[in-house]
Formats: structure tokens, C-alpha cells, sequence
């Protein structure tokens, strides 16, 4: 029974970090639920604040900028030119505050996209993405795409 106050402390603890890891890996999720694959909804910038800091940075910058603002410019022009991008994360991996992520993008362009015409043709590519997260926002992003691939899908006969 001495120890009965160690462990309800110990559990109680083990709670609250529990819960600040769910809401920033709910923050990750919504990286790509909500921003990536959604760039064509019109709170897109108010729901930008929600998910990623004034200040962002993601390695490589953005065409738009290198800022939330520049994400939020980039996603538009993605929205436009592939209305129907979607980013589906396969596998989140967490080490303290940064989160690994292995995503499948997929899209059918309708506007010229990295200098291919539109076809009728769709890509599927994989991403790789590291975010870091603080306070429930995400202060920086290193991502690779295989964008080589998506045009080479784009382009086939």
C-alpha cells in the first residue's frame, strides 16, 4: 500500500505526456489531411495557422516563400493545377518532438504541371517528410519527393 501513491503518481504522469505527444502527432496527421490534401479549400490559410508556425521553414523552400505564407501560396498553386492531391501518410515515426513520415501522394493534373500537359494521367509517388514540433505547431520541415517519378507517370503513353 506504500507504494500505491508512487504508482498513481507515476501512472498520472505517464497521462499528460501521453496526451501532449497525441495532440502533436494529431498536428502532424493534420499536416496532411487538412493542408496537403486539401489545397484547394477556402480556409486554407486559417486552417495553415492551426497546423504550422508564422515563421515555418521547410527544407527546400517552397516556391511561394519560405514561410507559412509561402506554403500557403505553394499549396494554392497545387491546388489549382491538381485539385485532386491527396497525401496519405503510410508510417509516422516519433523521436521526441520530431516525426518521421512516409507518405504515398497521388494525383491527376488538369493545368500543365512541371512542364508536362495535362493527359488524363495520374502520378503516385512517395514522400518522405521530417517535422519538427513545438507547442502543438510545426517550426520546421525537411521533405523529399520523387517528383522525377511523378512527371515520368505523367508523360507515359
Amino acid at each position: 500500500m506504500r507504494y500505491l501513491p508512487h504508482i498513481s503518481a507515476a501512472i498520472f504522469i505517464t497521462m499528460i505526456g501521453f496526451n501532449a505527444h497525441a495532440s502533436d502527432l494529431d498536428v502532424v496527421k493534420s499536416f496532411y489531411s487538412e493542408l496537403l490534401s486539401n489545397p484547394t479549400r477556402a480556409d486554407l490559410e486559417s486552417t495553415a495557422e492551426r497546423v504550422v508556425t508564422e515563421n515555418w521553414i521547410s527544407i527546400p523552400t517552397p516556391r511561394g516563400g519560405p514561410d507559412r505564407a509561402g506554403f500557403v501560396k505553394s499549396l494554392q498553386g497545387f491546388g489549382s493545377a491538381i485539385p485532386d492531391l491527396k497525401w496519405e501518410p503510410q508510417e509516422i515515426l516519433q523521436v521526441g518532438n520530431r516525426y518521421i513520415v512516409r507518405s504515398i501522394a497521388t494525383g491527376t493534373p488538369v493545368k500543365p504541371f512541371f512542364g508536362v500537359e495535362p493527359s488524363g494521367n495520374s502520378f503516385k509517388i512517395m514522400s518522405i517528410d521530417i517535422h519538427t514540433v513545438e507547442d502543438n505547431l510545426i517550426t520546421r520541415s525537411y521533405h523529399v519527393e520523387e517528383w522525377t517519378k511523378a512527371i515520368q507517370q505523367l508523360k507515359a503513353q
